[in-house]
């Protein structure tokens, strides 16, 4: 871990090296090219598979070991079964029982499910965790108990980091409902059907040594396949791989909160005067109760103008998927499926697409879905005075959520986020957030239940509706109003330790996050 730290262009300190590499301070939106050539794993032959196509092995244990697990290795999970993963539970069991030290887990997501791994980040059998570290995994790290430098990088970032050689995996374990002894492997289909396996893509591209494990063999070919199996080097059958109905994300029901339907009906009713619900005009927005109601809004308003969507970028839940159902929504691009009714509607309708980091996400690439949506809805922890916004650790400095998507939604022609004015009596906006993910340039419209702020820079949607009857505010006002009812919140106190970095999208670092004093040691 490096001592020596450097200011990027948001005034932000960073480490200069992470974890011995040396590191690229935040330029600006576009301001870091990557040069040279993709990564990509060694040259191999046919002549080392078997000539039938079969690669199973007996036990995950043994393609592990045929996979070349060593001290340091790197590995990689995938989050498609979200909290009911079962896998990378087992992985580092296997390792712990073997005596190998200093592993780097490189999870796309981590869940609360995952929190026996720290006895294993405790005795050293994992160094540090590159992936998001949700929940108890995040406070662990916050607490300075984590030997190496946690490593937090969006959706795309993460396909980012792997196609450029910054995130260097030796062995990638993906966990496929179904799958043939090839390698060719899906997840819309089998006893544990989790939707789309996208999240694994750039692990089966560019992993050293890639693994498929699987509860539901089929003889070959398994098509639909999502994970194409010349990827592949060893599949291993496996009596349960995940639990799908854990993959519920947040509420996944439409909130009854009158605070947070006054929220989205205020954005529903925001698009449509900035007029961005027209006909043909695309969408995404997340899987929280806030973000769902948004959309029950968006689909009352479509019926009533007699338009509909050209595509939605997912997320799929339910909602989504009825939208689609009823005809309001040409397309669903999915990115991620949030519930079984998701995992169903994948299989069933050939509108709704499974799409991967690469296409919707990737910085590094010849452009991506991201920038092509008229609107996007997120969330935030934190918002401050210039719109940066804050969305994995929280006001008291824990680290709480990982990056997600978030993020790349940013690119999005307008990007909205619909949050509380305060939380447990905390106000959400702040003269400076705890830790920036995303620069307020990016950052076009806050909407809070007792009203709205549109970002300065945004000089034509502020012309367009200011004879609107929209309660628009400056940010300052929202933030004057929140402590006038809460108070002024203290600040947390931190050491001069960094217990994680944040990638922005191209691989630079936006910002550190700090050890909380008095905390761990």
């Amino acid at each position: 871990m490096s001592e020596k730290f450097t200011k990027n262009i948001l005034g932000r300190n960073v480490p200069e090296k992470v974890n011995g590499i040396v590191q690229i301070p935040f330029m600006g939106i576009g301001k870091h090219k990557p040069s040279g050539k993709r990564h990509g794993p060694q040259l191999v032959s046919c002549s080392d598979f078997p000539s039938d196509g079969n690669k199973t092995v007996a036990s995950l244990e043994q393609a592990l070991l045929n996979a070349g697990l060593r001290d340091g290795a790197v590995i990689s999970t995938h989050h498609h079964f979200r909290n009911g993963d079962l896998i990378a539970l087992q992985i580092f069991e296997i390792a712990h029982r073997l005596g190998f030290k200093d592993l780097v887990w490189a999870p796309s997501a981590s869940f609360e499910c995952h929190k026996p791994l720290i006895s294993y980040l405790e005795d050293g059998t994992i160094d540090h965790i590159e992936g998001s570290m949700n929940g108890a995994l995040g406070v662990f790290a916050s607490h300075g108990k984590m030997k190496g430098l946690g490593v937090l990088r969006s959706h795309g970032g993460r396909y980012q980091a792997i196609q450029d050689a910054e995130l260097l995996i030796d062995i990638a374990v993906i966990a496929a409902p179904t799958a043939d002894a090839f390698g060719n492997a899906t997840g819309d289909r089998g006893p544990t059907a989790c939707g789309l396996l996208g999240f694994a893509l750039a692990d089966a591209q560019f992993a050293h040594k890639v693994i498929v494990v699987t509860d539901n063999l089929v003889p070959f070919p398994c098509y639909p396949w999502q994970i194409q199996g010349n990827y592949v080097d060893m599949v291993v059958v496996m009596d349960q791989i995940g639990i799908p109905e854990k993959i519920v994300s947040g509420t996944t029901e439409i909130t009854k909160s009158p605070d947070r339907l006054l929220l989205a009906e205020l954005t529903a009713r925001f698009c449509d005067e900035a007029g961005i619900l027209k006909d043909g005009f695309s969408f995404q927005s997340g899987s929280g109760g806030t973000s769902l109601a948004v959309g029950y809004y968006f689909a009352e308003k479509m019926r009533a103008k007699k338009i509909k969507a050209r595509f939605a970028r997912g997320g799929s839940n339910k909602y989504l998927v009825s939208m689609l159902e009823e005809g309001l929504i040409d397309y669903i691009l999915d990115g991620q499926t949030f519930d079984l009714e998701g995992v169903r509607s994948m299989r069933e309708n050939e509108n709704h697409i499974n799409t991967s980091p690469f296409t919707s996400y990737n910085y590094h690439g010849k452009g991506n879905f991201a920038s092509m949506l008229d609107v996007v809805i997120l969330g935030a922890t934190e918002v401050d005075l210039n719109f940066n916004a804050n969305v994995v650790t929280h006001s008291d400095g824990l680290l709480k959520h990982g990056i997600g998507g978030w993020q790349n939604c940013l690119f999005a022609k307008c990007t909205i986020l619909p949050i509380p004015l305060f939380r447990d009596r905390i106000p959400v906006i702040r003269d400076e957030v705890t830790t920036i993910c995303g620069p307020g340039e990016l950052i076009d419209v806050i909407i809070t239940e007792r009203g709205i702020a549109i970002n300065p820079l945004q000089t034509d949607l502020i012309e367009k509706l200011k004879d609107s009857q929209l309660p628009l505010k400056t940010i300052q006002q929202l933030k004057d109003e929140a402590e006038a009812i809460c108070g002024i919140p203290e600040k947390p106190v931190f050491t001069n330790k960094p217990i994680a970095v944040v990638k922005w999208v191209d691989g630079t670092l936006i910002d550190t996050v700090w050890q909380l004093e008095g905390e761990g040691g």
